[in-house]
């Protein structure tokens, strides 16, 4: 499986995002999207996860090599996919199997709860290792979620987080075995089920608005 699937557990939507290193392919996020839509087709709270050693590398270097003129056109894209994940109007969490490094850290960033694993896989932002800085609206979105400590001790560090110390600086909410990674995601929603769209997805873009306009603005990147 190398695409995501959907399923649904109880009354809460599990969503696997892929078995390979789960990049943020032009492919892929056309795949995501549509799974998105599918859940808001009948609304419930969602949980992503992916299968194997990886929840998301990232961005698709090897595509944005092959589409270097293509660049900006992409980064708007996953910008605006984190907007959309940041904004979703039902109530989300991530079940983090594996390593989130760049921009799928990010994308772990935008669900409302964070689960990960506490015996391997690494939660890392390593752009000032890699001479990529972040942009204004990524720079929005992690600060959003944590506080100007956790902000600059993973954002300036390009620091490898396990679970543990994950959880200890506040990037993720919980770190437990991978046998109870989704159930412990799920737990968290599913007492949430049945929270009106409407309200639940202003409240989100009220919260979130500057992170959602430095994402989305024309000129962002």
């Amino acid at each position: 499986m190398s695409t995501p699937q959907l399923s649904k557990r109880d009354s809460v939507h599990v969503l696997d995002i892929g078995d390979t290193e789960n990049r943020l392919s032009p492919e892929w996020m056309e795949e995501f999207g549509a799974a998105l839509d599918e859940v808001l087709s009948e609304p419930a709270p969602l949980v992503v996860t992916a299968t194997g050693k990886f929840y998301s590398n990232g961005l698709d270097l090897d595509w944005l090599g092959r589409n270097p003129n293509q660049f900006l056109a992409y980064v708007t894209r996953v910008q605006a996919l984190f907007a959309r994940v940041l904004t979703l109007p039902v109530p989300t969490a991530t079940a983090i199997n594996g390593h989130a490094f760049g921009a799928g850290a990010m994308l772990a960033m935008a669900f409302d709860w964070r689960v990960m694993r506490d015996d391997r896989g690494f939660f890392c932002f390593p752009e000032v290792d890699i001479s990529i800085p972040f942009t204004p609206g990524m720079a929005a979105l992690i600060q959003s979620k944590v506080t100007p400590r956790a902000a600059v001790d993973s954002m300036t560090t390009g620091r490898r987080f396990s679970g543990a110390d994950a959880v200890a600086v506040g990037l993720v909410d919980h770190a437990v075995t991978e046998s109870d990674l989704v159930d412990r995601a799920v737990e968290r929603v599913v007492p949430l089920a049945g929270k009106s769209t409407e309200t639940l997805g202003k409240i989100k873009s009220t919260m979130f608005a500057e992170a959602v306009t430095a994402l989305t603005e024309v000129g962002a990147v």
